[in-house]
């Protein structure tokens, strides 16, 4: 499947917003943490996408009743669904100058990634968490994500900012259980 830039402009994929916000100290304390030590920035864009897959329990999984939305707050409160823990691994790499976008699949309901721009080239990467059934990679050579989408029900546009209709859904949502009725099934 051939990949979409919503906007041409490569600096949107690197911008801060009150959700992507890689200026909070949390968000900076984070990434240099995770930088120290790597020895360029693929290393530091697998070891971000790891720290976001294994440390941030998707919370439908791990059962928190909690939504969080901006990527400060998923990495505050560790907890997230895959929409929130893909802001928060756009923001840790957005903070090291990486191009990430947001992008989605089709399921019963639309499934967040994000897709990370190295070489020319954007390859997705899908932080949701690994359980069995589910095993997301973080690659360069080929997509290993959590779920392997229908062509057919794929998005391939890569957004520069959360799709207003996730990030809708998500402020909305006062729980995870309310969240779960309200899903969009489209973008």
């Amino acid at each position: 499947m051939e990949l979409i830039q919503n906007t041409a402009d490569l600096s949107a994929y690197l911008a801060a917003d009150d959700v992507i916000d890689h200026h909070h100290p949390l968000v900076r304390e984070t990434a240099a943490r995770l930088a120290k030590g790597v020895v360029d920035s693929y290393a530091y864009a697998r070891a971000a996408f790891e720290f976001v897959r294994d440390t941030i329990p998707h919370s439908q999984d791990s059962g928190d009743l909690r939504v969080t939305w901006r990527a400060s707050d998923v990495l505050e409160r560790r907890t997230g669904i895959c929409y929130a823990k893909a802001h928060a691994l756009a923001a840790l790499l957005r903070a090291e100058d990486i191009p990430t976008a947001f992008c989605y699949q089709k399921f019963d309901e639309v499934h967040g990634l994000v897709a990370v721009r190295f070489d020319g080239a954007w390859h997705r990467q899908d932080p949701r968490g690994n359980k069995p059934g589910v095993d997301a990679q973080f690659s360069l050579d080929g997509e290993r994500l959590a779920f392997t989408p229908d062509p057919e029900f794929d998005y391939p546009v890569l957004y520069a900012e959360p799709h207003p209709v996730v990030l809708s859904v998500l402020k909305a949502a006062p729980d995870r259980p309310h969240l779960w009725k309200t899903l969009p099934a489209a973008l």
